[in-house]
C-alpha cells in the first residue's frame, strides 16, 4: 500500500507554480481556431481536498486563456497538474483516494479514511480501470514502465513506480495525467514534457 501522506500549502504552491509555467507557454501561442492573441481568462473554482488535502481547497482559480480576437473569442484552457479535468476534488486527492480505495477492505472504510462518499470512489476506480487504460497518457506510461503496468491496480500500481519521496510521486504522475485535464489545447502533452 501507498504510504498515507498530508498534502499541505508548499505541495499545492509547487503545483500551481507548474500549472503557472504551463499556462505562459500556452500563452506564448496563438488561438488554434483563427491565430489570435491569447489573454488571460481565468476563471473559479471550488475544489475539494478530502481529508488530506485541505489545503488543495485553496486552488481557487483555474487558469485558462481567451482569444482576444473579436468575433472569436475561443477559450483555451491549458493542462493543469492541479486539477484533474472537470472533477470537483483536486487531482492529487483523486489518484491519492483511489489509491486507498483499492488498498481498504470496504466502501465504507474507504469513505473513512478520504472523506470522499463512496459511490465517488467506486466512479474514480471504475475510470482507472476502465476510461484511462484507452489513452495515449496510458500507452506512454506504458511504454515507459516496462514491465507492463498492473491494470487491476491503478494507480498504485504506476505511483508506486515513480521516482522520489511520496509527494514527489505524486507531482510526477500529475505530471503525466496533465494532458488529459484539457481538451482546447491541442497536443497538451508538449506543454507539460518541457518542464518535466
Amino acid at each position: 500500500m501507498f504510504d498515507p501522506i498530508e498534502l499541505g500549502r508548499e505541495f499545492f504552491e509547487k503545483l500551481t507554480a507548474v500549472d503557472a509555467a504551463i499556462t505562459a507557454r500556452v500563452a506564448a501561442g496563438a488561438c488554434s481556431r483563427c491565430g489570435g492573441p491569447l489573454h488571460v481568462g481565468n476563471y473559479p473554482r471550488k475544489p475539494r481536498g478530502g481529508l488530506f488535502a485541505m489545503e488543495g481547497e485553496s486552488l481557487t482559480l483555474r487558469f485558462s486563456l481567451c482569444c482576444g480576437r473579436e468575433g472569436c473569442r475561443r477559450r483555451t484552457t491549458p493542462p493543469s497538474v492541479r486539477f484533474l479535468g472537470r472533477r470537483v476534488y483536486v487531482g492529487a486527492v483523486v489518484v491519492l483516494a483511489s489509491v486507498v480505495a483499492l488498498a481498504v477492505a470496504t466502501a465504507a472504510a474507504a469513505h473513512r479514511s478520504t472523506g470522499i462518499a463512496a459511490r465517488t470512489l467506486r466512479r474514480w476506480v471504475g475510470w482507472w480501470r476502465g476510461a484511462f487504460p484507452e489513452t495515449a497518457v496510458f500507452a506512454a506510461l506504458s511504454a515507459r514502465l516496462v514491465p507492463s503496468i498492473e491494470r487491476r491496480e491503478l494507480p498504485a500500481s504506476v505511483l508506486a513506480r515513480m521516482p522520489g519521496a511520496p509527494e514527489t510521486q505524486l507531482s510526477v504522475l500529475l505530471g503525466w495525467l496533465a494532458p488529459l485535464t484539457s481538451t482546447s489545447t491541442p497536443d497538451g502533452a508538449r506543454f507539460v514534457r518541457v518542464l518535466g
